[in-house]
């Protein structure tokens, strides 16, 4: 696609993923795309796969569930609020309608019934079942085998410098392919940017959970860390890893098995941590290359503010 058209679309995405929790209609958005009305609306479902209001009505679900899931004592209308829908019955029957279970199911999977309503599966071809997202199932059955019962001690609090970072999106999002195809690019364009492989500051922004988000819808940006003003162009994009305070778990391992890593910090250690997480995705940094060692070794980070 043209460098331009991405651009747009992507501003659009950024103003979306900004704003699920108000009103949003195609005219506000065709126009932070700048393109016109009569042909956003085609030129949005030809780039991503869907029209825009079912990527729109996708997203508020997903962001919804993580709610449900990870603030357990969050009313769920006010979860409902949060994510744009007008009152907990109609957002109650979105949620049933999208995954095909209710939001009292979700949080008690151990009384949810296998259900064979559900969009999820029908459009999207993703199987869903709630105990698959419920970070205290993965402790129970998966972290002691992986050594991951030791969470909290494994995990510190670190203070990171904003850092400008030349990034590139993954074209088929959590797919590996996609993954190693997007490192490839990037990696070749640090170097010929004069910053050699053993100086690459690598980091990964994930920004969706797979358990939720089809994997080739979950967004994923491969990025390195630059000069401040080191010149950036299109398909590479320039922005900045904010500075903050970040819980840091580091991971040595299957690749396979990062999630399970990931949402020990939620369920582990967050919880007793007196923080919780900031409004910025979750954020590798490849420590070595996993394509070379058979197993991947990082720090995966958590941006904080306080409860």
């Amino acid at each position: 696609m043209n460098t331009n058209y991405k651009a747009r679309i992507d501003r659009v995405l950024t103003y979306i993923e900004a704003n699920l929790h108000t009103r949003l209609t195609l005219t506000d958005i065709a126009e932070i795309s700048h393109f016109s009305p009569y042909h956003f609306h085609r030129i949005f479902s030809g780039f991503m796969g869907e029209t825009v209001n079912d990527f729109i009505a996708r997203r508020r679900l997903e962001r919804a569930v993580n709610q449900l899931i990870f603030k357990p004592n969050l009313p769920v209308t006010q979860v409902a609020l949060d994510c744009g829908f007008s009152s907990s019955a109609n957002f109650s029957r979105a949620v049933k309608l999208h995954f095909g279970y209710s939001p009292s199911e979700l949080r008690n999977p151990d009384k949810a019934e296998s259900s064979k309503i559900g969009k999820l599966f029908s459009k999207y071809g993703k199987e869903f079942q709630p105990s698959d997202l419920y970070p205290s199932r993965v402790t129970t059955h998966v972290m002691n085998q992986m050594g991951f019962k030791d969470t909290n001690m494994n995990i510190e609090v670190r203070e990171l410098v904003n850092k400008p970072v030349c990034t590139l999106t993954s074209a088929q999002g959590y797919k590996p392919e996609g993954i190693y195809a997007a490192w490839d690019k990037l990696i070749n364009w640090a170097c010929n940017h004069g910053i050699k492989p053993e100086e690459q500051e690598r980091f990964a922004l994930a920004f969706d959970n797979p358990t939720v988000t089809p994997i080739d819808k979950c967004r994923y940006a491969a990025a390195i860390v630059i000069t401040e003003g080191m010149p950036v162009s299109a398909p590479f994009e320039l922005t900045d890893i904010p500075a903050g305070r970040y819980a840091v778990l580091h991971y040595k391992g299957p690749v396979e098995n990062t999630i399970n890593a990931q949402l020990s910090i939620y369920s582990d250690w967050l919880p007793e941590s007196g923080f919780e997480p900031d409004n910025y995705p979750l954020m590798e940094r490849y420590l070595n290359d996993a394509r070379e060692d058979g197993y991947v070794e990082m720090e995966i980070f958590v941006k904080l503010k306080d409860l």
